[in-house]
């Protein structure tokens, strides 16, 4: 009688070994599931974050050469910290001896306007955004369209300035080498009218995740 009371209370007051083992090896699967799914999520975040970085770069472009009725430009340099590209905005006012385009023209800096500003009180000074928050180029490979374009500029109704040649007219975020299908890739378009757009290059362009042809 004694002995049956111990069996009753003992099993009452917490798990058998072998129940012990059951939960562990139910854990241990549930584990193994969901840290693929976990960091493939976290993969997906990172591209798409990066995406909507260089997808606003060039929105701000287009912005301030129709709000200035100004040239503006976007130039991509190489951020030492992550290997991706920082971005700047510049606007400049065309005459017609100096043209805004690449090698002429009084572009803004970060610290002073553009020469021939109309309205000082709206003066825009350059803006830079740095790809330090970025994934490394060891998670996120980046590829521009032309290979040899590191800048697109803006004619002051907003539209892609085609005189000045190579432009950028994509990029493409993939999973870099050794970590292929950790997300799905990513394309950022810019279309002639100046707009810009986040879209899937892997659904067929008539689809509303593709990219524009």
């Amino acid at each position: 009688m004694r002995g049956n009371s111990f069996r009753i209370r003992h099993s009452a007051g917490g798990f058998t070994l072998v129940e012990a083992v059951v939960a562990l090896a139910v854990l241990a699967v549930l584990v193994a599931v969901a840290i693929p799914k976990l960091s493939g999520w976290s993969q997906t975040r990172k591209a798409e974050a990066a995406a909507v970085f260089y997808k606003e770069g060039f929105q701000l472009a287009r912005a301030q050469a129709v709000g200035h009725h100004s040239a503006s430009r976007l130039v991509l340099s190489d951020n030492a910290v992550t290997g991706q590209m920082d971005w700047r905005v510049d606007i400049c006012y065309p005459t017609l001896s100096t043209p805004c385009n690449e090698r002429s023209g009084s572009w803004s800096t970060a610290t002073a306007a553009a020469a021939g500003d109309p309205d000082r009180a709206k003066a825009f000074l350059s803006v830079t955004r740095s790809a330090d928050s970025l994934a490394a180029t060891n998670a996120v490979m980046l590829t521009l369209s032309p290979a040899d374009a590191d800048a697109v500029y803006f004619t002051p109704l907003g539209w892609i300035e085609v005189g000045v040649a190579p432009r950028i007219s994509r990029i493409d975020l993939a999973p870099a080498l050794g970590r292929q299908g950790a997300f799905k890739p990513l394309a950022v378009v810019l279309t002639l009218a100046g707009t810009a757009s986040v879209c899937d290059p892997g659904v067929a362009a008539h689809d509303p995740r593709g990219c524009p042809p």
